[in-house]
């Protein structure tokens, strides 16, 4: 006799999936049918035992030395005398306060005291400290501070922590200790459930095989899946197709989506985001006399309110001209809880313009483009591309094999006294078959790629006429690094002055609220979507396969070209 569940099955199913979002600030992760996903300080703290060997990742890109910042300031200027140039929306011209009287007022700014203390550290019993509680760490006690991601990859370097085993040993402790204290999985329970994880549009192989291992090996969940972010983005915005902008904390990239598929051609990745705006920023309140004379950009919670004035202050609203007073509220344990008024113009305004003027970006170093390469084949996968190429370089062969009546015939004996490169034809068949990966995105020597030049290229990059219409007709704004209000705008019409003659009858359709969204949690989102969809089926790895197959099985499954 049948039996009947009140549940619908697809609710108990979406109850088993966690889905995980890494960032190189924030980790957002959360069960497939939960609203919206837990958002947390995706690093982990341990306790140092030898001096010798201390080392904390800072929570903003560091700083240059600015002791000649002349090509900054004349960066600045520039977007300054832009900002000036443009009208507000009843026609009138935009003024601005000059700098100078800002910086009077802000010196003679005295704190306001609210309160004796502003709460007290964290007393730490264990040696591991995750999430957010690290913001409470005591700056005395000597812990080692690991953030795994770093602008959108591994944060692989020389110090310590900073080997792949090490960033994927806190990967396991940090999502571990999230699952069982946040949402009562118990790790032996792991096996029972089912994972998907977001990973970079410009992605690494070694990488994703790694946490391939780690997610069905080490964690042991049942099965997982990877999907990526800005496929994950089109489905949470409910969209077929877009040119998708994430703007993360640390890295911005661009690609063009159509119906699931990410093309490898347009993707690109800057090393820039909302963490080196802040710098911006923060340099430009410190040439306004930021009265806040302490503040240091290396500090970790100095570092988040720096992070919470550019959310709250900035923004791209041409209406909003001349000097505005604001007011930030300093909460430290063991300081007194303080208010500062201050004076703040165009800084902020000029902050997220640097976008389109990434010149201003040289303040937090050199940047570099990344691209999605071809692959070079991969020593654990007998099935590889240099496989493939030679099994179709022999099946060519073959098949060019001359017959009996080939050989008697008189083009046949030419050829054999004038024998050209065999390998040449082939290889030139066989690159007609394979992606292309040779057109780079350009750029002037020394230059940074600014966020309009980026979605030009990236369009441009698509593989026919209809595609690049299409994407023209459709941006999509995506990630916590872009969120301010006018942005949009702004950038539609950067592109609409450089759009290419032939698409300028397209309407220009820009997206910075997919259906009222948080943009940091679209991608969250469109995976939660996909992992429950019928057809999603068929993406599930199953931990016995894994073992069984390795790397393999990703070529067979993943939602993307390996």
């Amino acid at each position: 006799m049948p039996t009947y569940c009140e549940t619908p099955p697809e609710h108990l199913q979406s109850k088993t999936i966690i889905v995980i979002h890494p960032g190189s600030l924030n980790l957002r992760i959360g069960r497939a049918s939960d609203l919206n996903p837990l958002t947390i300080l995706h690093a982990i703290a341990r306790r140092c035992l030898n001096k010798k060997y201390q080392y904390r990742d800072s929570f903003l890109p560091p700083r240059i030395d600015l002791s000649q910042p002349q090509e900054f300031e004349d960066a600045r200027l520039s977007v300054s005398h832009t900002l000036q140039s443009c009208l507000q929306s009843d026609g009138r011209r935009r003024y601005a306060t000059p700098p100078q009287q800002i910086a009077a007022f802000n010196r003679r700014a005295k704190p306001e005291i609210l309160g004796p203390s502003g709460g007290e550290w964290l007393k730490v019993e264990g040696d591991t400290v995750i999430g957010n509680d690290i913001l409470k760490l005591d700056p005395k006690e000597t812990f080692n501070i690991h953030f795994p991601f770093k602008r959108g990859d591994f944060n692989i370097h020389p110090g310590p922590g900073g080997s792949m085993t090490s960033v994927l040993v806190d990967l396991e402790t940090i999502w571990t200790h999230v699952l069982e204290t946040h949402f009562q999985i118990e790790k032996k329970d792991f096996k029972h459930h089912k994972a998907v994880l977001i990973i970079p549009d410009v992605y690494n192989r070694t990488f994703l095989r790694e946490l391939m291992y780690l997610l069905l090996q080490k964690m042991g969940f049942g099965s997982c899946f990877l999907v990526q972010d800005h496929v994950a983005a089109t489905f949470g915005s409910g969209l077929s197709y877009a040119c998708v902008v994430d703007v993360g904390d640390q890295k911005t990239s661009v690609s063009c989506v159509e119906d699931g598929i990410c093309h490898p051609n347009t993707r690109v990745r800057l090393e820039y985001g909302g963490g080196d705006i802040t710098q911006i920023f923060y340099w430009l309140l410190q040439k306004c006399a930021f009265p806040y004379k302490e503040c240091n950009d290396q500090n970790k919670l100095d570092s988040m309110l720096l992070r919470k004035l550019k959310e709250d202050f900035c923004h791209v609203n041409l209406d909003i001209c001349g000097s505005q007073e604001k007011t930030l509220i300093l909460k430290q344990p063991g300081k007194p809880i303080l208010k500062y008024t201050i004076q703040v113009g165009d800084e902020c305004i000029v902050a997220p313009l640097s976008m389109f003027s990434p010149e201003l970006f040289g303040i937090t170093g050199v940047k570099t483009i990344r691209t999605q390469k071809a692959s070079s084949g991969d020593p654990e996968d007998p099935h590889d591309e240099n496989y493939l190429r030679d099994i179709r370089r022999k099946g060519m062969k073959d098949n060019m094999e001359p017959s009996t009546s080939d050989l008697l015939s008189e083009p046949y004996l030419e050829q054999s006294q004038n024998p050209t490169n065999e390998d040449d034809v082939v290889v030139d068949a066989i690159d007609t078959v394979a992606p292309s990966y040779d057109k780079e995105f350009v750029i002037a020597p020394g230059q940074i790629l600014g966020l309009d030049q980026a979605v030009l290229q990236s369009i441009d990059r698509c593989p026919n006429e209809d595609l690049k219409r299409k994407m023209y007709g459709c941006i999509l704004i995506v990630g916590g690094g872009m969120k301010f209000s006018g942005i949009g705008t702004w950038l539609q019409n950067r592109i609409s002055l450089q759009i290419p003659y032939l698409y300028r009858a397209e309407q220009l359709d820009i997206i910075t609220n997919p259906r009222d969204m948080d943009p940091a949690m679209v991608a969250w989102k469109g995976a939660c979507i996909m992992s429950c969809l019928e057809t999603a089926h068929e993406l599930w790895i199953l931990a016995s396969e894994w073992e069984k197959y390795g790397v393999r099985v990703l070529r067979e499954r993943a939602p993307f070209t390996w």
